[in-house]
């Protein structure tokens, strides 16, 4: 019995009866004027019941009304900050427009439903309150104070025992309709195949961002810890004061540039509506080449082509992989030769850094670390491809990106 009656003390409860007793102001509206709600006949209650359906259907085509209901749903229909009982999950329930026929038609069914379910608990409430009336005047000495469905008759103590059971009866068909109009909500007032659709591209947009997110920060940051951890090394052993000093100020200039693009990424994590600055691209590679020199790594270049020509998208993801190829060389090599070809052809762009394997050499050539996975994971997003192996004594990646 206390399971039967804990609905009753929960907000949603009372919230979801008020909701389904408003949709009965229609159907009462139509029968005051037609055929009336003066000792109604059975067939007056039938005009009453079908009367409204056409009304309902026909608002259920306005693109508006599906989201004024989405919106009346979740606020009455289902327990937020004013319950008891707290429900941090998404109900179900649309509230955008109508934007199909099938959307106008579903809508136009929640509103007969509506409709309905609101005209039949009105009578159920009506009548058991009547009851209820009629029982507590049948307590206090006056049995005809209200015309129940059941005649009462006599007056009498027992009576106050009597009198709360149909209110309780009430509630608890208050709460079973109110739990069987939410769940017609999801069902009826629910996200089209079309929305569900968004909505997962929308999250899979949100993760791809995140990934290229998590990609920047760890080809930025890291990229200026390893200069910044060889380069120290490097002063070090040295104990050449001048060495020293160059050391840190390419520690320096690489620890500022790595926070202007923590600053950026940081922007775009906030959402602030704000530009998040551009990226650097493949034509501002002298400036990686000059880090990894200042490191004490021997690097020789060759570019041919015009950088600046490059497509954007190319020119950006091609920087931060010859990004990491070099934060790579030195991480595991350290500053040794460190051959870096770039070539602008007619239709690719290809990319190639080759350094001497450190000792031991690695095991395999295909690369499993997360810096070369990255590398992978860029190209294949622009259609292209990397590769790195062992060749000749040498560790030799190749990175292959269509125009």
């Amino acid at each position: 019995m206390p399971g039967l009656l804990l609905p009753l003390t929960r907000a949603v409860t009372y919230t979801r009866w008020l909701h389904v007793l408003v949709g009965a102001i229609v159907p009462f509206a139509c029968a005051m004027v037609y055929p009336g709600l003066s000792n109604p006949s059975p067939h007056d209650w039938l005009l009453v019941v079908v009367l409204p359906i056409p009304l309902a259907l026909a608002a259920g085509m306005v693109p508006s009304v599906r989201h004024a209901e989405g919106l009346q749903a979740r606020l009455m229909l289902f327990p937020g900050p004013h319950a008891r009982v707290r429900n941090d999950e998404d109900p179900g329930v649309s509230t955008v427009f109508s934007a199909s026929w099938t959307d106008r038609a579903r809508t136009g069914a929640w509103l007969v439903l509506r409709l309905e379910a609101g005209l039949a608990l009105a009578l159920v409430t009506n009548t058991l309150l009547t009851l209820a009336l009629s029982l507590a005047g049948a307590a206090a000495g006056e049995p005809g104070l209200a015309d129940p469905l059941l005649n009462v008759s006599g007056a009498g103590w027992v009576y106050v025992l009597l009198a709360p059971l149909p209110v309780l009866v009430l509630g608890m068909v208050a709460a079973g309709v109110g739990a069987l109009m939410a769940q017609a909500a999801r069902r009826l007032l629910g996200p089209s195949v079309k929305e569900r659709l968004a909505e997962l591209e929308k999250r899979t947009e949100q993760l791809l961002e995140r990934n290229e997110i998590a990609r920047e920060l760890h080809d930025t940051l890291g990229h200026a810890l390893t200069l910044a951890v060889v380069q120290a090394g490097a002063a070090r052993a040295a104990g050449d004061p001048d060495f020293t000093d160059r050391a840190l100020e390419a520690i320096e200039e690489t620890g500022r540039a790595a926070l202007e693009d923590l600053d950026r990424v940081l922007l775009v994590l906030r959402e602030t509506g704000q530009p998040a600055g551009a990226r650097p691209a493949l034509d501002e590679a002298g400036r990686l080449l000059d880090s990894a020199r200042s490191s004490g790594a021997q690097v020789d270049a060759e570019v041919t082509g015009p950088l600046e020509h490059l497509p954007g998208p190319v020119s950006r993801e091609a920087y931060r992989m010859l990004q990491e190829a070099l934060t790579n060389v030195l991480r595991h090599a350290g500053p040794v030769r460190i051959g870096v070809r770039i070539a602008v052809e007619a239709t690719r762009l290809r990319l190639e850094v080759h350094n001497p394997l450190p000792d031991p050499a690695p095991v395999t050539g295909t690369g499993g670390g997360r810096g070369l996975r990255g590398i992978r994971e860029r190209a294949a997003l622009l259609g292209g491809e990397a590769r790195a192996e062992q060749h000749d004594g040498h560790w030799l990646l190749r990175v292959d990106l269509p125009l």
